[in-house]
């Protein structure tokens, strides 16, 4: 066996150094030609990439060839990118942040103290609307900043014995924040890096040149220059097709009732899996006995409940904390819909191996607001906030459209519709449930383990935030297991 380390990312400013000095063009474009010539060349991967790096326009013509003409569009995942995202709003940092199979890291709103910064949408041309956003904002920056100040104060005396200890400062003071930050817009700005491959990049061209928010074009175009002349040969369709425009602007009618206002803040569970449990018990039988599902199906819907308990304890007999179900576990899925407040979702949309759709902000939907303001008797002055940014929103919304919502807040919330399977959900409680989770979430994983422990009740004999893992383990096995958090 011969294994290579073939490559790893290397910063921008690095290779064009050594570009300099050595006057040869460096391309994740020779992965991809390599790559793709292994299925047909006797040659070692090693020599294919020598090849490739000889003759980078060889290599580009034939990763046209290959990707256009013959259909193999997945040899561009093997050129990856790194960017760097700064200056860019909570707003589209929504857009940019839901593709699956791409990977971020955002600032984090819930420790680290922002200073105001936030932008002014392009199209305000309007300028009495335009100063009444900016006033808007500056209240909401104004009311975080006394926010802040008063949740640290409470949290800190609250909790006076952690503040004994220096070490635990920025814990708190990140309680305070992560609570402060719901009164500050969408329109506030972050940053984040994101590491994507090529074939996700184009999907990423495609879907941000249809999106209804201006910065995300533009983040679009800025992304696309940066890579056009780097990877030519790999980037073949960043247009949408006009099957992606017809999904875009889809025309469908409205409820004149109004019936999307009337939407439960409570989580609800649309469908789940009939026989879950069987059906995973069934696909061990299957694999394992060489026999049909069905036939597998019908042997387990036999068995007593005692039977089949059996068997789930024996599965999950050395099953640790960190480890994960297998794959066994996505033959049961469950559906929910929710009302989740900005600052949930940036949290929610992180779980991009689920099904994840979200309706707009709405005003009607109402607000999500922290327990800490309540206590400390700022709710009112919140609310009053609130009723000040739907009122200019409405104005703006009426002229804009979308591009209001940059006015909304992280307390404003939106129609969420998930889909996933047991194994993920696993991912998700465990994370979720957690105690050190932040508190909306939470609240939501909570809503959600208790109604997958109802349809689901062997399978999830185990599944809990982690931090009760080690205890429920011992109170079904009557041993610790090996690893304690």
């Amino acid at each position: 066996m011969d294994i290579k380390l073939a490559g790893f990312n290397i910063e921008t400013d690095s290779m064009e150094e050594f570009q300099k000095v050595n006057g040869k063009l460096l391309t994740p474009e020779i992965f991809s030609s390599a790559y793709a010539r292994i299925s047909r060349s006797k040659k070692s991967v090693t020599e294919l990439r020598e090849d490739a790096r000889k003759d980078v326009e060889k290599a580009r013509r034939s990763n046209q060839k290959i990707i256009f003409d013959m259909g193999h569009h997945s040899v561009a995942e093997h050129a990856v990118f790194n960017f760097d995202l700064i200056g860019i709003s909570r707003l589209a940092l929504e857009s940019i942040e839901r593709f699956r199979l791409v990977s971020y890291t955002e600032k984090s709103q819930r420790y680290v103290t922002l200073k105001g910064d936030y932008i002014i949408p392009e199209d305000f041309d309007d300028t009495i609307l335009k100063k009444d956003f900016i006033e808007i904002i500056e209240l909401q920056n104004k009311t975080y900043e006394s926010l802040f100040k008063l949740l640290r104060e409470y949290i800190f005396n609250k909790f006076s014995d952690l503040a004994a200890e220096k070490s635990n400062k920025s814990l708190l003071e990140g309680w305070a924040k992560e609570d402060a930050r719901y009164i500050l817009s969408l329109a506030t700005l972050g940053q984040a890096g994101m590491t994507i491959n090529a074939r996700n990049l184009e999907h990423l061209f495609r879907n941000f040149s249809l999106s209804n928010i201006n910065e995300v074009n533009e983040a679009g175009k800025k992304l696309y220059n940066l890579v056009a002349n780097v990877a030519p040969s790999i980037i073949l369709f960043p247009e949408p097709s006009e099957f992606e425009k017809d999904l875009r602007f889809l025309s469908l009618p409205e409820f004149k009732d109004n019936s999307v206002s009337k939407l439960s803040p409570d989580l609800e569970i649309i469908e789940f899996e009939k026989d879950g449990d069987e059906k995973i018990l069934a696909s061990f039988l299957s694999i394992f006995n060489s026999v049909g599902f069905s036939s597998a199906l019908d042997s387990v819907s036999a068995m007593t409940y005692e039977e089949k308990e059996r068997i789930y304890l024996d599965i999950f007999k050395n099953m640790e904390f960190f480890d994960t179900p297998p794959r066994n576990f996505e033959f049961a899925d469950i559906t929910f819909q929710a009302l989740v407040s900005a600052s949930n979702f940036a949290q929610l949309k992180r779980h991009r191996m689920a099904s994840l759709l979200q309706g707009d902000y709405k005003i009607e939907h109402g607000n999500t607001i922290p327990e800490n303001i309540k206590n400390i008797g700022m709710e009112e002055k919140f609310l009053n906030v609130i009723k000040e940014t739907n009122s200019v929103y409405l104005k703006l919304n009426e002229r804009y459209g979308s591009s209001a919502d940059y006015i909304l807040t992280n307390s404003h919330r939106r129609n969420v519709v998930m889909k996933m399977n047991l194994r993920e959900a696993f991912h998700f409680i465990r994370l979720r449930s957690d105690k050190h989770a932040q508190w909306d979430i939470k609240n939501l994983s909570d809503k959600l383990l208790i109604e997958i422990r109802k349809l689901f009740p062997l399978s999830t004999i185990l599944l809990s935030g982690k931090d009760e893992y080690n205890k429920r383990f011992e109170n079904i096995y009557n041993k610790k297991p090996k690893f304690n958090i």
